[in-house]
């Protein structure tokens, strides 16, 4: 490790790093504007000067390597000019909008002008202006503030993988442009808002809503996938007003997905804020004694075989959890938490997670992608194979629709016949795999959700033993979840018992009568036209597709508004907390069930959040570790059997509706008009 001399200070440094990250490590702080930690070194900022030994001026300490006996000092008189001058020049065309700027607060032009500035400008001249650009419904551009630091030019074309943005013309004609102009085409174009320095790119959805400083800030997990981001939730009073990410490492390091980002504006609308009973064929308002009698009367008088539940893709393990409990209780054994069908082996929990871990694809030399779209099933995940590929070293393959996935692969085929003959060594692939030092599979909701599903998790497993994905140290054996309760649910064992139906099997029968009573929780992606006759009891925080059929409606909480317990795709187990409270008279889903227990003469033994998550770690000892994943013994799963050569197809047709509260945003339908039905009308296709 190379010694080097730092503001009089002597220290040790890796090797191959930079000055500017030699002085972080140091403790002296450096300004900069252009760098940043997950991108490439653009060095056009300037701001990062610090005086060198031997150097006959001050060098950007961004771009210049660490090197053995360096003397570097960064607090001299000469820094001090030298970075006076860089702001000077920096604000010579930045307009004095700070009163009106939405990134007033947390501006770091504005930090570092007060930090490093000069305390007066001496450009008397006209500032140019700049023509805003139309980025689409999610960035708002104010470019006569752009700086040219081109972190989102490198953000679009290193992370996002949409090459879309550039730089134009020269001098002091230099603008950000998109070329041609189009809306940016990234399921991550969000995440340039955080990374801009300046007001020059901001959130539309957000544009005038609130200040930094009014804002109660709270650190939660996303459920818009089954990655579960780190969040950040930014709430005024009652009202979500924004999401940011959290920095994260082990899951989403520092970017989340728009619909992750912006369709908060969906919490506002279509709420149920209080409880419904049908009488003479419509809804009616009723209050809590009465929705909660009239199920439990229907619950009691029902037999335990024609009672069945389903959980939803948002629900928390603490509900599905009471849920299961309080129907146990009745003697029902038709649970189902997979409401897509998927046909996943609920006996070995390595047939179900991410075992490889999201960090793990970080060390993966071989990649195997079956019956997936992860760039709209998990963007922020297909974001790091990107990473992963443009590191080089590694092979991707696909199985499956033949998408643009933001880098290169190989296309094998599109059903499970090309699996099949892979694993019995008939593609050049399998010997990539089998050559590979951590080689990995990732397995879609769309090769699971088929009537073949469980043949096809079979003949996954046995394309893991025969090309040598499992060895010691290593899992590559991935299943990717796209819904933030399948995880839980499974864990915690809401699937059908011996003698109980899976949502297929509910539904099937609810169409024939031979289900009386029907429970959703939260399930709004099943046909509720199969649910026949059955009482159905719908319990949920917007007025969606279950509670359009619903018997009664049970308005319960967002994943915004209770503290809650999630698990993702990996088995990491995580909390999300109570940033506002419920609207009207909506409740925490679990203390609805525990008040529907007493109701039913039934009661459950918890009475708080600590006893009912208790309750969790009884039932699987997975709860009892937080934010760590826990992996899964490599065990026999899925039904030998014969598959259907029907090709795969994503589970997910539109990225920016996939659940109630992204269907209820007003910004997720004016992304779903440009990027979907846009998309679509330009190619000729349907989405």
């Amino acid at each position: 490790m190379p010694k080097v001399t730092i503001d009089g200070e002597t220290i040790e440094v890796p090797a191959g790093i930079t000055v500017l990250q030699a002085c972080e490590i140091a403790g002296a702080e450096v300004p900069r504007f252009c760098y940043h930690e997950r991108l490439s070194v653009a060095g056009n900022c300037r701001m990062c000067l610090v005086e060198m030994e031997k150097s006959p001026k001050p060098v950007a300490s961004c771009a210049m390597p660490i090197a053995e006996g360096q003397v570097i000092k960064t607090n001299t008189p000469l820094v001090k000019k030298a970075r006076n001058g860089v702001m000077e020049f920096l604000l010579i065309n930045h307009p004095l909008d700070c009163p009106i700027c939405d990134q007033g607060g947390e501006c770091d032009l504005q930090d570092q002008a007060m930090a490093y500035g000069m305390d007066r400008g001496r450009f008397k001249e006209n500032k140019r202006a700049v023509p805003d650009k139309e980025l689409g419904p999610l960035v708002k551009t104010t470019m006569t503030r752009c700086i040219h630091c081109t972190r989102c030019v490198r953000f679009a074309t290193e992370v996002a993988g949409a090459e879309e943005l550039g730089a134009v013309f020269r001098g002091e004609h230099m603008e950000i442009d998109t070329y041609i102009e189009k809306a940016l085409s990234s399921e991550l174009s969000g995440n340039v808002v955080d990374l801009c320095p300046v007001g020059a790119l901001t959130s539309k959805p957000y544009a005038f809503a609130a200040r930094p400083w009014e804002l109660r800030k709270t650190e939660s997990v996303d459920v818009f996938d089954a990655l579960g981001a780190s969040i950040r939730i930014d709430a005024r009073g009652g009202e979500v007003l924004r999401v940011l990410p959290r920095l994260n490492e082990e899951t989403n390091e520092e970017w989340i997905g728009d619909k992750s980002r912006h369709a908060v504006d969906g919490l506002r609308r279509q709420r149920l804020d209080r409880p419904y009973v049908r009488k003479d064929g419509k809804l009616q308002p009723a209050s809590w004694a009465e929705a909660l009698g009239t199920v439990a009367a229907k619950l009691k008088a029902s037999a335990p075989d024609r009672i069945a539940a389903i959980a939803g893709d948002l629900a928390d393990c603490e509900a599905m959890a009471a849920l299961k409990d309080l129907l146990g209780a009745f003697g029902a054994q038709s649970l189902d938490c997979r409401q897509d069908g998927a046909k996943i082996d609920t006996s070995a929990r390595a047939g179900w997670l991410f075992n490889s871990t999201v960090a793990g694809i970080d060390e993966a030399d071989a990649i195997l992608l079956v019956g997936t779209n992860p760039r709209w099933e998990s963007p922020v995940l297909n974001a790091r194979i990107r990473r992963r590929f443009r590191a080089g070293g590694v092979k991707i393959a696909a199985i499956g629709p033949q998408l643009d996935l933001t880098y290169k692969y190989e296309y094998l085929g599109a059903g499970p016949t090309t699996l099949a003959d892979l694993t019995a060594g008939k593609l050049a692939f399998a010997e990539t795999l089998k050559n590979a030092k951590k080689p990995m599979l990732i397995l879609g909701q769309g090769a699971l959700a088929r009537s073949d599903g469980a043949a096809v998790l079979a003949l996954a497993r046995d394309a893991a033993d025969k090309l040598g994905l499992v060895k010691d140290g290593w899992n590559g054996f991935n299943v990717l979840h796209t819904a933030a309760a399948r995880v839980g649910g499974l864990e915690l064992g809401f699937v059908p018992g011996p003698q109980g139906r899976d949502t297929m099997g509910i539904l099937d029968a609810a169409s024939k009568g031979e289900i009386d009573f029907v429970y959703l929780l939260g399930a709004d992606e099943i046909d509720t036209n199969r649910l026949g006759r059955a009482f159905v009891v719908y319990q949920g925080h917007h007025g969606d597709r279950g509670a359009h059929r619903a018997d009664v409606v049970l308005p319960g909480a967002a994943y915004t508004e209770k503290n809650a317990t999630y698990v993702n795709t990996e088995g990491r187990v995580q909390q999300a907390r109570l940033a506002v409270f419920p609207p009207g008279e909506a409740k925490e889903d679990w203390k609805i069930l525990r008040a529907l227990s007493e109701v039913a003469g039934k009661k459950l033994p918890y009475d708080t959040i600590g006893q009912i998550r208790a309750r969790l770690v009884a039932m699987s000892t997975t709860f009892a570790t937080i934010d760590r994943a826990q992996p899964g013994s490599w065990t026999a799963f899925g039904k030998t059997g014969s598959v259907d050569a029907t090709a795969f197809a994503s589970p997910v047709s539109n990225y920016y509706m996939t659940d109630p509260i992204s269907r209820a945003s007003a910004t997720m339908a004016a992304c779903t008009e440009t990027y979907v039905k846009g998309s679509a009308a330009r190619t000729g296709t349907h989405g």
